[in-house]
Protein backbone atom coordinates (compact mmCIF):
# COMPACT_ATOMS: atom_id res chain seq x y z
CA UNK A 1 0.00 0.00 0.00
CA UNK A 2 0.96 3.50 -1.03
CA UNK A 3 -1.20 5.89 0.97
CA UNK A 4 1.75 8.77 0.19
CA UNK A 5 3.11 8.60 -3.32
CA UNK A 6 6.15 10.88 -2.89
CA UNK A 7 6.71 14.37 -1.33
CA UNK A 8 7.25 17.75 -3.73
CA UNK A 9 8.84 20.35 -1.25
CA UNK A 10 7.87 18.07 2.09
CA UNK A 11 4.65 18.00 1.13
CA UNK A 12 3.08 14.57 0.66
CA UNK A 13 1.27 13.75 -2.41
CA UNK A 14 -1.55 10.99 -1.04
CA UNK A 15 -2.02 8.29 -3.53
CA UNK A 16 -6.22 8.61 -2.78
CA UNK A 17 -6.43 12.57 -3.85
CA UNK A 18 -3.99 12.75 -6.63
CA UNK A 19 -6.83 9.37 -8.16
CA UNK A 20 -9.43 11.38 -7.61
CA UNK A 21 -8.05 14.49 -9.23
CA UNK A 22 -7.03 12.16 -12.26
CA UNK A 23 -10.63 10.75 -12.11
CA UNK A 24 -12.07 13.95 -12.33
CA UNK A 25 -9.46 15.58 -15.37
CA UNK A 26 -10.59 12.05 -16.97
CA UNK A 27 -14.08 12.61 -16.59
CA UNK A 28 -13.96 16.58 -17.49
CA UNK A 29 -12.24 15.89 -20.92
CA UNK A 30 -14.23 13.20 -21.84
CA UNK A 31 -17.41 15.04 -20.82
CA UNK A 32 -16.44 18.35 -22.66
CA UNK A 33 -15.57 16.05 -26.12
CA UNK A 34 -18.82 14.55 -25.84
CA UNK A 35 -20.86 17.53 -25.25
CA UNK A 36 -18.56 19.36 -28.57
CA UNK A 37 -19.50 16.00 -30.52
CA UNK A 38 -23.54 16.60 -29.71
CA UNK A 39 -23.20 20.23 -30.45
CA UNK A 40 -24.65 20.99 -27.33
CA UNK A 41 -23.59 23.98 -25.39
CA UNK A 42 -20.46 23.57 -24.00
CA UNK A 43 -20.39 26.85 -21.48
CA UNK A 44 -22.35 24.55 -19.42
CA UNK A 45 -19.55 21.71 -18.95
CA UNK A 46 -17.89 23.66 -16.20
CA UNK A 47 -21.32 24.26 -14.40
CA UNK A 48 -22.38 20.55 -14.72
CA UNK A 49 -18.74 19.33 -13.81
CA UNK A 50 -18.39 21.34 -11.01
CA UNK A 51 -21.81 20.42 -9.04
CA UNK A 52 -20.42 16.88 -9.71
CA UNK A 53 -17.28 17.49 -8.06
CA UNK A 54 -18.77 19.39 -5.43
CA UNK A 55 -21.98 17.36 -4.67
CA UNK A 56 -20.17 14.61 -5.27
CA UNK A 57 -18.22 14.59 -2.19
CA UNK A 58 -20.50 16.43 0.02
CA UNK A 59 -23.30 13.49 -0.87
CA UNK A 60 -20.11 10.74 -0.30
CA UNK A 61 -19.54 12.32 3.13
CA UNK A 62 -23.10 12.58 3.96
CA UNK A 63 -24.48 9.05 2.95
CA UNK A 64 -20.88 7.63 4.98
CA UNK A 65 -22.41 8.94 8.35
CA UNK A 66 -25.63 7.48 8.01
CA UNK A 67 -24.14 4.45 7.10
CA UNK A 68 -21.92 4.24 10.27
CA UNK A 69 -23.82 6.70 12.48
CA UNK A 70 -22.29 4.62 15.51
CA UNK A 71 -18.86 6.24 14.53
CA UNK A 72 -20.06 9.91 13.52
CA UNK A 73 -21.69 9.65 17.13
CA UNK A 74 -18.80 9.06 18.65
CA UNK A 75 -16.27 11.61 16.94
CA UNK A 76 -17.88 13.74 14.76
CA UNK A 77 -16.04 16.57 13.91
CA UNK A 78 -12.91 13.77 13.00
CA UNK A 79 -16.01 11.71 11.11
CA UNK A 80 -17.07 14.38 8.66
CA UNK A 81 -13.44 15.77 7.76
CA UNK A 82 -11.61 12.70 7.62
CA UNK A 83 -10.88 11.67 3.77
CA UNK A 84 -11.84 8.36 4.13
CA UNK A 85 -15.55 7.24 4.60
CA UNK A 86 -16.93 8.16 1.91
CA UNK A 87 -20.00 6.34 -0.06
CA UNK A 88 -19.94 6.42 -3.44
CA UNK A 89 -23.97 6.37 -4.05
CA UNK A 90 -24.37 9.07 -2.15
CA UNK A 91 -22.41 11.52 -4.20
CA UNK A 92 -24.16 9.88 -7.28
CA UNK A 93 -27.84 10.71 -6.44
CA UNK A 94 -26.79 13.78 -4.73
CA UNK A 95 -24.96 15.15 -7.65
CA UNK A 96 -27.72 13.74 -9.98
CA UNK A 97 -30.12 15.87 -8.52
CA UNK A 98 -27.94 18.84 -8.01
CA UNK A 99 -27.29 18.81 -11.54
CA UNK A 100 -31.03 17.87 -12.95
CA UNK A 101 -32.16 21.14 -10.97
CA UNK A 102 -28.90 23.18 -13.00
CA UNK A 103 -30.05 21.39 -16.40
CA UNK A 104 -33.59 22.46 -15.71
CA UNK A 105 -32.99 26.47 -14.85
CA UNK A 106 -30.94 26.45 -17.91
CA UNK A 107 -33.91 24.90 -19.92
CA UNK A 108 -31.77 22.25 -20.81
CA UNK A 109 -33.16 17.97 -21.54
CA UNK A 110 -31.65 16.33 -18.49
CA UNK A 111 -31.65 12.92 -20.12
CA UNK A 112 -29.73 14.46 -22.03
CA UNK A 113 -26.67 15.58 -20.41
CA UNK A 114 -27.42 12.53 -17.99
CA UNK A 115 -26.73 9.97 -21.42
CA UNK A 116 -22.99 11.74 -22.02
CA UNK A 117 -21.81 11.91 -18.96
CA UNK A 118 -23.35 8.19 -16.92
CA UNK A 119 -20.37 6.20 -18.47
CA UNK A 120 -18.13 8.70 -17.72
CA UNK A 121 -19.01 8.80 -14.66
CA UNK A 122 -18.51 5.01 -14.14
CA UNK A 123 -15.24 5.13 -15.48
CA UNK A 124 -14.28 7.58 -13.14
CA UNK A 125 -15.34 5.64 -10.35
CA UNK A 126 -13.20 2.72 -11.48
CA UNK A 127 -10.08 5.06 -11.71
CA UNK A 128 -10.85 6.04 -7.66
CA UNK A 129 -11.12 2.68 -6.68
CA UNK A 130 -7.46 2.76 -7.71
CA UNK A 131 -7.21 5.35 -5.23
CA UNK A 132 -8.65 3.09 -2.58
CA UNK A 133 -6.27 0.35 -2.98
CA UNK A 134 -3.18 2.02 -2.65
CA UNK A 135 -4.70 3.79 0.11
CA UNK A 136 -5.74 1.11 1.53
CA UNK A 137 -8.70 2.53 2.87
CA UNK A 138 -11.04 0.36 4.26
CA UNK A 139 -12.82 -0.42 1.03
CA UNK A 140 -11.11 -3.99 0.80
CA UNK A 141 -12.89 -7.32 1.08
CA UNK A 142 -13.30 -10.09 3.77
CA UNK A 143 -10.65 -11.88 4.91
CA UNK A 144 -9.78 -14.74 2.01
CA UNK A 145 -7.30 -17.30 1.49
CA UNK A 146 -7.83 -17.41 -1.80
CA UNK A 147 -4.14 -16.64 -4.08
CA UNK A 148 -5.55 -13.76 -4.88
CA UNK A 149 -5.82 -12.31 -1.32
CA UNK A 150 -3.40 -9.09 -0.64
CA UNK A 151 -2.18 -7.73 2.77
CA UNK A 152 -3.32 -4.10 3.45
CA UNK A 153 -0.86 -3.54 6.78
CA UNK A 154 0.32 -0.42 4.90
CA UNK A 155 -3.57 1.01 4.20
CA UNK A 156 -4.62 4.05 6.57
CA UNK A 157 -7.59 1.69 7.82
CA UNK A 158 -5.95 -1.61 9.18
CA UNK A 159 -7.59 -4.52 9.03
CA UNK A 160 -7.26 -5.14 13.01
CA UNK A 161 -10.26 -1.91 13.33
CA UNK A 162 -12.02 -2.56 9.90
CA UNK A 163 -12.75 -6.20 10.80
CA UNK A 164 -13.54 -5.79 14.26
CA UNK A 165 -17.67 -5.89 13.59
CA UNK A 166 -16.87 -8.32 11.25
CA UNK A 167 -15.35 -10.92 13.47
CA UNK A 168 -18.21 -10.14 16.29
CA UNK A 169 -20.86 -11.35 13.39
CA UNK A 170 -18.91 -14.81 12.32
CA UNK A 171 -16.90 -15.80 15.76
CA UNK A 172 -15.70 -18.77 13.93
CA UNK A 173 -13.75 -16.77 11.37
CA UNK A 174 -12.63 -14.57 14.52
CA UNK A 175 -10.98 -17.76 16.20
CA UNK A 176 -9.55 -19.62 12.41
CA UNK A 177 -8.15 -16.03 11.49
CA UNK A 178 -6.56 -16.15 15.76
CA UNK A 179 -8.00 -12.56 15.25
CA UNK A 180 -7.39 -11.88 19.22
CA UNK A 181 -4.21 -13.06 19.73
CA UNK A 182 -2.72 -11.53 16.86
CA UNK A 183 -3.97 -8.05 17.18
CA UNK A 184 -2.17 -8.00 20.85
CA UNK A 185 0.92 -8.60 18.89
CA UNK A 186 2.40 -4.95 17.72
CA UNK A 187 4.91 -4.96 15.40
CA UNK A 188 4.87 -1.16 14.70
CA UNK A 189 3.88 1.52 12.90
CA UNK A 190 3.52 3.42 9.73
CA UNK A 191 4.63 6.31 7.99
CA UNK A 192 1.34 8.01 9.36
CA UNK A 193 2.06 6.80 12.64
CA UNK A 194 -0.50 3.94 13.46
CA UNK A 195 -0.40 0.95 14.91
CA UNK A 196 0.68 -2.16 12.60
CA UNK A 197 -0.11 -5.50 14.63
CA UNK A 198 0.50 -9.24 13.56
CA UNK A 199 -2.65 -9.26 12.55
CA UNK A 200 -2.65 -6.84 9.68
CA UNK A 201 0.62 -8.53 8.71
CA UNK A 202 -0.76 -12.14 8.07
CA UNK A 203 -4.38 -11.67 7.16
CA UNK A 204 -5.16 -11.60 3.26
CA UNK A 205 -8.22 -9.73 2.14
CA UNK A 206 -10.35 -9.95 -1.39
CA UNK A 207 -8.71 -6.71 -3.20
CA UNK A 208 -12.51 -5.50 -4.39
CA UNK A 209 -10.91 -1.84 -5.56
CA UNK A 210 -9.09 -4.22 -8.10
CA UNK A 211 -12.02 -5.91 -8.94
CA UNK A 212 -14.37 -3.02 -9.22
CA UNK A 213 -11.63 -0.87 -11.00
CA UNK A 214 -11.41 -3.95 -14.00
CA UNK A 215 -15.72 -4.05 -13.67
CA UNK A 216 -15.33 -0.11 -14.09
CA UNK A 217 -13.65 0.07 -17.14
CA UNK A 218 -14.85 -3.10 -18.79
CA UNK A 219 -18.72 -1.36 -18.35
CA UNK A 220 -17.47 2.16 -19.41
CA UNK A 221 -16.11 0.45 -22.47
CA UNK A 222 -18.96 -1.23 -23.50
CA UNK A 223 -21.30 1.49 -23.20
CA UNK A 224 -19.14 3.91 -24.48
CA UNK A 225 -19.02 1.66 -27.71
CA UNK A 226 -22.71 2.04 -27.64
CA UNK A 227 -23.66 6.11 -27.36
CA UNK A 228 -23.49 6.91 -30.94
CA UNK A 229 -25.91 3.98 -31.59
CA UNK A 230 -28.44 4.82 -28.51
CA UNK A 231 -28.34 8.87 -28.69
CA UNK A 232 -31.68 8.53 -30.76
CA UNK A 233 -33.22 6.99 -27.45
CA UNK A 234 -32.73 10.04 -24.67
CA UNK A 235 -32.06 8.13 -21.37
CA UNK A 236 -30.99 4.84 -22.18
CA UNK A 237 -27.44 5.00 -22.08
CA UNK A 238 -28.31 6.74 -18.41
CA UNK A 239 -30.72 4.32 -17.71
CA UNK A 240 -27.85 0.89 -18.90
CA UNK A 241 -25.54 2.67 -16.95
CA UNK A 242 -27.05 2.61 -13.72
CA UNK A 243 -28.14 -1.23 -14.28
CA UNK A 244 -24.85 -2.02 -14.85
CA UNK A 245 -23.92 0.17 -11.73
CA UNK A 246 -25.91 -1.59 -9.76
CA UNK A 247 -25.44 -5.25 -10.83
CA UNK A 248 -21.72 -4.48 -10.38
CA UNK A 249 -21.66 -3.06 -6.56
CA UNK A 250 -24.79 -5.64 -5.79
CA UNK A 251 -22.69 -8.68 -6.76
CA UNK A 252 -19.00 -6.69 -5.21
CA UNK A 253 -21.10 -6.29 -1.56
CA UNK A 254 -21.05 -9.87 -1.02
CA UNK A 255 -17.20 -9.50 -0.60
CA UNK A 256 -16.74 -6.64 1.17
CA UNK A 257 -17.45 -5.17 4.74
CA UNK A 258 -20.54 -3.12 5.49
CA UNK A 259 -23.34 -2.76 8.04
CA UNK A 260 -26.07 -4.84 7.05
CA UNK A 261 -29.92 -4.04 6.79
CA UNK A 262 -31.96 -6.89 6.98
CA UNK A 263 -29.05 -9.10 5.76
CA UNK A 264 -28.16 -6.47 2.84
CA UNK A 265 -25.72 -3.46 2.94
CA UNK A 266 -26.92 -0.03 2.31
CA UNK A 267 -25.46 0.28 -0.94
CA UNK A 268 -27.16 -2.96 -2.13
CA UNK A 269 -30.44 -2.02 -1.38
CA UNK A 270 -29.56 1.10 -3.32
CA UNK A 271 -28.15 -0.92 -5.99
CA UNK A 272 -31.51 -3.09 -6.77
CA UNK A 273 -33.45 0.19 -6.75
CA UNK A 274 -31.44 1.49 -9.49
CA UNK A 275 -31.34 -1.73 -11.39
CA UNK A 276 -35.20 -1.73 -10.81
CA UNK A 277 -35.46 1.77 -12.06
CA UNK A 278 -33.06 1.24 -15.04
CA UNK A 279 -34.82 -1.67 -16.29
CA UNK A 280 -38.38 -0.42 -16.06
CA UNK A 281 -37.15 3.19 -17.85
CA UNK A 282 -35.62 1.01 -20.83
CA UNK A 283 -38.89 -1.19 -20.72
CA UNK A 284 -41.01 1.84 -21.20
CA UNK A 285 -39.02 3.49 -24.03
CA UNK A 286 -40.09 4.05 -27.88
CA UNK A 287 -38.10 2.05 -30.46
CA UNK A 288 -35.41 4.25 -31.63
CA UNK A 289 -36.58 6.26 -35.05
CA UNK A 290 -35.05 4.88 -38.52
CA UNK A 291 -32.30 6.82 -39.78
CA UNK A 292 -33.75 8.67 -42.67
CA UNK A 293 -31.41 8.19 -45.53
Amino acid sequence: MYPILFRIFGLPIYSFGLMMAIAFMVALSLFGAEVKRRGQNEKLVNGVSMLALILGVAGSKLFSVFEDWDAFTRAPIKTLFSPSGLTFYGGFICATIGILIYLRKHKVPFRLFADMIAPIVFLAYGIGRIGCQLAGDGDYGIPTHQAWGMHYSGGTAKPTYVFEEYFARYPNERVAWQYDSLRAIKTGTDALGQTITRFDEVVTCQPTPIMETIAAVVCFLFLWSRRKRDERQPGKMFAMTVVLMGIERLLVEFMRINPLYFSLSMAQWISIGLIIYGIVAIARMKPAPIKST
